[in-house]
């Protein structure tokens, strides 16, 4: 009864049209530590944190917890003197560890209404909790990050920014599709400094690594046509970082597809579709849902004279939810830059590959 009433409110949010929300438009004047927190005239958004920690004695964990916010009735139809059981912004969020060297991924999903303060935004230092999962903030570039699995795995870590954020897109908005609307306000914190603990089969650990954090609000969802998309997210060893994202259509990727390129002194470039190539070169097939997914690429940017290989970590990092099922995962990257070697650790996600994904079509 509780997980058919979840996914029925998930599919609500899901289907619900973008009228009477704001749409992301050129001009959107960035501003922080503001735009960490909510913006609740758009319909959708998400804070996003994966990253990639190594143990006392090395072992390499994955990770991600995001936090979700899908709009059910627009913030200016909101009647403040309803019942608080009256929904207007679904919360959901999503955590995954992946233990690379068990080569083992654990995944969960929290869904709630938030109507008793379990659940919401905004909160002091609190940006976004469901239950025990937190994401805090310090400042303008310090988070923090708590959460648990059922199974008895709790992840703690502090978070520090060494680069300023980087704006995606050209105008303040980052093009999901040709067309009004079609877009996203879309920032990342492309480097953190990490540190933490992870508690697990009774015993802590400490950790340290860098994590990435991306944060995107909008009140669209795909066009006809799209089924999904690839991104991935790239630390390279000489401090530099890689975003990039394609849109796929039923035959073939969407023009709009872009990324960005960071320098290491935090320098941005705009990446348009045109700059860069994706060309999947392995797959794994799910038990579980049948889907094929491509988790090794090799990915070429010509005029940056950047050809790099993608793997898997581990090859199982599935999250089979219902109705969202998506494959997100800490991935390898080796390759050249203006003819010298080049490494790196990052973030794969693969959706639509289970079927297209008709809940975020308009």
């Amino acid at each position: 009864m509780r997980k058919s009433l979840h996914l029925s409110l998930l599919a609500l949010a899901l289907c619900c049209i973008a009228a009477d929300w704001r749409v992301a438009e050129p001009g959107w004047d960035y501003d922080f530590p503001r735009d960490h927190r909510i913006h609740p005239e758009f319909k959708t958004e998400w804070w996003y944190f994966t990253g990639n920690v190594a143990g006392e004695g090395g072992q390499r964990f994955g990770y991600e917890l995001t936090f979700f916010r899908h709009g059910i009735t627009p913030l200016a139809q909101r009647d403040t003197n309803a019942s608080r059981f009256v929904v207007g912004d679904l919360k959901f969020a999503h955590f995954a560890i992946t233990d690379v060297a068990k080569q083992r991924f654990r995944f969960e999903q929290k869904i709630s209404r938030g109507a008793f303060g379990e659940a919401g935004f905004n909160d002091g230092k609190r940006l976004a909790w469901i239950d025990d999962w937190t994401l805090a903030t310090n400042g303008d570039d310090e988070f923090e990050l708590v959460a648990t699995l059922k199974e008895g795995a709790t992840l703690h870590l502090h978070l520090r920014a060494t680069k300023p954020p980087v704006i995606h897109g050209q105008g303040g908005v980052s093009a999901k599709a040709s067309g009004d609307g079609h877009a996203s306000h879309y920032y990342s914190m492309t480097r953190l400094e990490t540190v933490g603990e992870l508690l697990m089969g009774g015993k802590s650990q400490s950790l340290v690594g860098e994590s990435w954090f991306d944060h995107e609000w909008a009140s669209n969802q795909l066009a006809p046509g799209q089924v999904g998309w690839d991104w991935l997210s790239v630390h390279f060893d000489d401090g530099s970082e890689l975003m990039l994202y394609q849109m796929r259509l039923e035959n073939g990727t969407d023009p709009t597809s872009s990324g960005s390129l960071i320098a290491p002194d935090g320098t941005s470039r705009h990446l348009p579709s045109t700059s860069f190539r994706m060309t999947p070169t392995g797959y794994w097939e799910s038990s579980a849902t049948k889907a094929k997914y491509p988790i090794a690429w090799r990915v070429e940017l010509p005029e940056h004279e950047i050809e790099i290989a993608v793997k898997a970590a581990v090859e199982n990092q599935e999250l089979a939810f219902l109705p969202l099922v998506y494959w997100e995962g800490a991935i390898d990257v080796t390759g050249k830059r203006a003819g010298k070697p080049i490494n790196g650790r990052g973030y794969l996600e693969l959706t639509g590959y289970a079927g297209p994904l008709r809940e975020l079509q308009r």
